[in-house]
């Protein structure tokens, strides 16, 4: 049986892992159909196969966000733009309230993702070789570099001007 509840934990993690944009939903679906669902193997998971299905969405998470925080994906049909990772990014944070676990090291990856991609927008943009790509309003990007321990103002006095202008 031992190998058996291995592939069954080894199959779910799998969809929990490239579950698209819902990581959290994945997980509380593939932790149902292994545990109470009458069509699943209604197995007791030990917190040990829990964390490494957890981890499976942690690890999503960390992808969408940052890949949404990565200026070589623009112009991409993965990229969604920042707007996109700051919804996600709010996700990911009630997942972590739910979840009791913290949320420190996908935070420190984002703040450096955010950082690098105005890094790059500043330049590019200064140089006028296109317009902003940033699609939120100045005031989101602002919440959300707070949210990651980032301050804006005084790295990038101009992020506002990057900014679309809201009505």
């Amino acid at each position: 049986m031992g190998d058996r509840v291995a592939e069954l934990i080894e199959n779910e993690w799998y969809i929990v892992r490239n579950s698209g944009e819902t990581p959290e939903i994945a997980l509380h679906s593939a932790l149902y159909y292994l545990t109470l669902s009458k069509d699943g193997p209604r197995i007791n998971l030990n917190e040990e196969q829990v964390a490494r299905l957890r981890q499976a969405a942690v690890d999503r998470f960390y992808e969408i966000i940052v890949r949404d925080l990565q200026h070589t994906n623009y112009g991409t049909s993965n990229y969604r733009g920042i707007s996109r990772s700051i919804i996600n990014y709010r996700r990911f944070c009630i997942f972590c309230e739910r979840q009791k676990i913290g949320r420190s090291v996908l935070q420190q990856s984002a703040a450096a993702a955010l950082l690098s991609f105005l890094e790059i927008e500043v330049v590019e943009v200064r140089r006028r070789q296109r317009p902003s790509i940033i699609d939120c309003s100045s005031e989101a990007l602002r919440s959300f570099a707070a949210d990651l321990g980032v301050e804006l103002v005084s790295r990038f006095a101009e992020f506002a001007e990057l900014c679309p202008k809201v009505e």
